[in-house]
């Protein structure tokens, strides 16, 4: 089997316990570039899984900023620790901790944990970290983004000194350099693309058309046979909600993923949309961050992104593991600005596709509620109904929110 670049750069200064840098987006094969040289350390050194005062001693530490993408990668350690006997626990909020203190109770070679339920453990004494040997921190930059920066201290100042450090980055802003800096000792710097460089095998389009028109848009492409599964990106919890449901009235299976949503009602619509259930998700940044769902053959970008990398982020859903995927936007005229910036960011630009006829639009109820649209002030009638008259209103760039500052609303 050939490893994928990021494996062919990152495992051998891995299994050599070097501290290791790296620049990937999901999809690359990054879970495995780290898994592998671990447990390849872990079974060449065996070393005692036991309790101390009823706290388990894990030797190595995943940290990852959601849920789901917590989960992903402790199943990926399930599968290839099989047959080695190494443990794996993961634990993360918004379920009940019972069931995963049970886990860990059990004895854990590897724990996997976003930082929140991990220093609630902490806190409960529930866990002990001093015999951490590597600490993993996956998506280090969509951690920072959420606000986990102060958790990520308190952690990592409980671990031992002395000890292996890998970072996982789909972007290296000044903030994640920073952080690099601080934990990371001569590392390895390994980069599978230029930061924030879209994978070139998504075809990328962009469509004008003003707000109003957009719901009708998305329902017109996706009778398209050739969509076979589907992320579609809003803005705001409450305009995923909102949009899924027209979705299902218009009679397209379609659920909602955000953070407002409980785990295991994440869970069910994660699951429907792998089995193929459910052909569409409707998601918010924060929640699909780490989203790993085989055969993902588009990405609809429902609402622009306030920050050009989480469009990186968000086409990343699609074109995984040598597959062609396709990246659909819609933009309306106060939208222009992030555009721009979009294409600023990937040096490319994203070609504009006419706004096609839709006699099916009547399928879909009238555009959604200001809510849905954040800062967006209504169209204007230059606009008119699929966006004709887009090139003669010129926008104005509005109040812009960092992505930062929004964050915690996924």
């Amino acid at each position: 089997m050939t490893p994928t670049p990021i494996q062919a750069q990152a495992i051998p200064s891995a299994l050599q316990g070097r501290d290791v840098l790296g620049c990937a987006q999901t999809g690359t094969g990054k879970t495995a570039a780290f898994a592998l040289p671990i447990l390849e350390r872990l079974l060449a050194s065996p070393g005692e899984r036991g309790r101390r005062r009823g706290s388990v001693l894990p030797r190595v530490l995943v940290l990852a900023p959601t849920r789901e993408l917590a989960s992903q990668i402790g199943e990926s350690f399930d599968q290839y620790a099989r047959y080695t006997g190494c443990a794996t626990a993961v634990v993360y909020g918004g379920v009940s901790q019972f069931h995963q203190v049970r886990a860990l109770e059990r004895g854990a070679d590897v724990l996997v944990a976003t930082p929140g339920r991990l220093i609630d453990l902490m806190q409960q004494r529930l866990v002990d970290l001093h015999e951490i040997a590597i600490l993993v921190l996956d998506e280090a930059d969509r951690m920072l983004d959420m606000g986990f920066l102060p958790a990520i201290k308190k952690i990592v100042g409980k671990l031992p000194p002395h000890r292996q450090t890998m970072l996982f980055s789909a972007t290296m802003p000044k903030e994640i350099t920073h952080l690099a800096e601080a934990l990371l000792k001569n590392p390895v710097r390994v980069s599978v693309a230029p930061s924030a460089t879209p994978v070139e095998r998504i075809e990328q389009s962009v469509y004008m058309i003003s707000r109003s028109a957009k719901p009708a848009l998305l329902h017109h492409l996706l009778l398209d046979s050739a969509v076979e599964r589907a992320v579609v990106f809003t803005r705001t919890k409450h305009g995923a909600d909102r949009l899924s449901k027209r979705l299902k009235r218009a009679g397209v299976s379609a659920e909602a993923i955000h953070g407002d949503k409980a785990q295991n009602q994440r869970e069910r619509a994660l699951d429907a949309f792998r089995t193929g259930r459910s052909r569409v998700l409707v998601a918010t940044d924060v929640a699909a961050r780490g989203l790993d769902v085989d055969g993902v053959t588009h990405v609809f970008n429902f609402d622009l992104p306030n920050e050009p990398e989480a469009y990186v982020h968000r086409i990343g859903r699609t074109g995984r593991a040598g597959s062609a995927g396709a990246a659909v936007a819609f933009c309306d005229s106060e939208e222009r600005p992030l555009l721009r910036d979009i294409e600023k960011l990937t040096s490319r630009r994203i070609a504009m596709i006419p706004v096609p006829p839709m006699p099916n639009a009547a399928a879909m109820d009238p555009g959604p509620s200001r809510a849905e649209g954040a800062h967006h002030r209504p169209a204007g009638p230059s606009h008119g109904a699929a966006g004709q008259g887009f090139r003669a209103h010129r926008p104005s760039r509005g109040p812009r929110r960092s992505w930062r500052a929004q964050a915690g609303r996924g």
